[in-house]
């Protein structure tokens, strides 16, 4: 062990390389109190350094994890003693803005709002969004293909992207930085590596597309009585916003009585007793036009009795607001504490009666349990949030039946954006056909024969291929 360390620290230098109290000072993700326990973490700043790393822990078989922003909620960055991490917190460079090809390069390591930040200064704007911009980082974005607010008109992350770069498990560098939209020149090597999880690769740089930073952006919270009026809304919306509509978030009452009646920093926008609330959102090109259309669409929903209530942002500090209840998670936590968070997908239809159902068995095995529902709902995502009290594993192995097992029969989907990790991997065979599973594990056994990369994340091989290797 001394002596790959010793070797790494020859690359990486010593403030690239953490070992004891550095390591367990850590925590092993954002939302868990357990420390870090891998071995070292090596902060390489550039994709030269990390792929002379890799030939070294390829050479002596040591298997890695991958950190970013830690704050993925799958356990995709947990690591055992005997791994070793590598994290990209030294490779956080913006390297360029190509305003007139609307494109931005950067290192794996940059963070998301800081992505935003550099983007709207040149006038331009990088439409993948989520809670924690603050934190999140493009490489974790793109290795668990994050989707966030703005799928609806703009796609999950792999859709922002036009080429990227990687290291592969024996340090061979894949270069396929490209800069234009259109590239019909065999395999998309890029889509390996997205929503991949780091098992086939490790994201090191981008070049991510960029779209013209939008004149208007209009924004309202609506009341609701029915789940039936929350999907002829969202139809009605599409049709009367074109393609403008850029969010379409509905927060089911126990989400947003709990967010506005505890969290600290919020006021009540319309009151408690509506059964769903939708955070609206429309952006365009002409701020008179765009508003206009959008309190016309409004009204019409009015007159449809779609909407019972409804709050328009006046300013950007009330859209921020509006914003803020949707966002805050930590309020959530703290008072659905031990938490224990889900990310499912299924068509829009089946949705109400999936959550009844989920509420109604929730309730019968666990009468104390507590259990909210949000989502973004216009790309078919849920994402439950309960507790019942436990973390015990016996306990979420009967909760995570309740959730996975209502996705059968309605042909859902065990994650919609947040990845596998080791959380859902036991799961994934509910979304993923046997002949499916098989050829990932083909993919895996090609391109990291030796099983280092994020070994045991997504699915575990088969145990005989590993052997043989060994």
């Amino acid at each position: 062990m001394t002596d790959i360390i010793e070797s790494i620290r020859s690359i990486v230098g010593d403030t690239g390389l953490l070992t004891g109290t550095d390591v367990s000072s850590r925590l092993e993700s954002w939302s868990s109190t357990a420390a870090c326990q891998a071995k070292c973490i090596v902060r390489p700043t550039d994709t030269r350094q990390l792929a002379e790393v890799m030939k070294l822990c390829h050479a002596a078989h040591q298997p890695v994890v991958t950190h970013g922003g830690m704050t993925g909620l799958v356990q995709g960055g947990c690591a055992t003693p005997e791994e070793i991490v590598i994290s990209l917190e030294r490779m956080r460079a913006i390297e360029s803005v190509d305003v007139e090809n609307r494109s931005m390069t950067v290192q794996a390591g940059a963070v998301l709002q800081q992505v935003h930040e550099v983007a709207e200064q040149n006038a331009l704007f990088f439409p993948l969004d989520l809670g924690a911009r603050g934190s999140a980082t493009i490489g974790g974005n793109l290795s668990t293909n994050a989707g966030g607010n703005g799928v609806i008109r703009y796609g999950m992350a792999r859709e922002q992207v036009l080429g990227l770069e990687a290291v592969m498990a024996d340090g061979t560098i894949i270069s396929s930085m490209n800069h234009v939209l259109k590239n019909n020149t065999g395999y998309d090597l890029k889509q390996l590596f997205i929503g991949s999880e780091g098992t086939l690769g490790i994201i090191t740089r981008a070049v991510l597309r960029l779209r013209p930073l939008p004149r208007s952006r209009n924004t309202a919270l609506l009341a609701l009585n029915d789940f039936g009026c929350v999907t002829a809304l969202l139809q009605a919306m599409e049709a009367s916003l074109a393609g403008s509509l850029s969010a379409f978030e509905v927060l089911w009452n126990d989400f947003y009585s709990l967010i506005v009646t505890k969290g600290k920093r919020h006021g009540q926008p319309l009151a408690t007793d509506h059964a769903f609330y939708v955070l609206l959102e429309a952006s365009g090109s002409h701020a008179d036009n765009d508003r206009s259309s959008f309190e016309q669409a409004l009204e019409q929903a009015f007159e449809q009795e779609l909407i019972v209530d409804a709050v328009i942002a006046q300013s950007e500090q009330q859209r921020e607001e509006l914003w803020a209840i949707r966002d805050d998670i930590e309020c959530m936590i703290e008072h659905l504490s031990p938490t224990l968070t889900f990310d499912v997908s299924m068509n829009i239809s089946l949705m109400d009666e999936y959550v009844k159902e989920v509420k109604q068995k929730l309730a019968e095995r666990f009468p104390e349990s507590h259990s909210v529902f949000f989502g973004h709902i216009g790309d078919g995502n849920i994402h439950p949030v309960m507790t019942v009290g436990s973390l015990e594993h016996e306990i979420v192995r009967q909760v995570e039946e309740i959730v996975y097992g209502s996705l059968r029969s309605r042909g859902g989907i065990i994650s919609a954006e947040h990845g596998i990790g080791l959380e859902k991997k036991a799961w994934l065979h509910l979304s993923r056909s046997a002949e499916e599973l098989q050829l990932m594990h083909t993919l895996k056994q090609a391109l990291d024969p030796r099983n280092l990369l994020n070994r045991g994340k997504i699915f575990d091989l088969p145990e005989q291929a590993q052997a043989a290797e060994h």
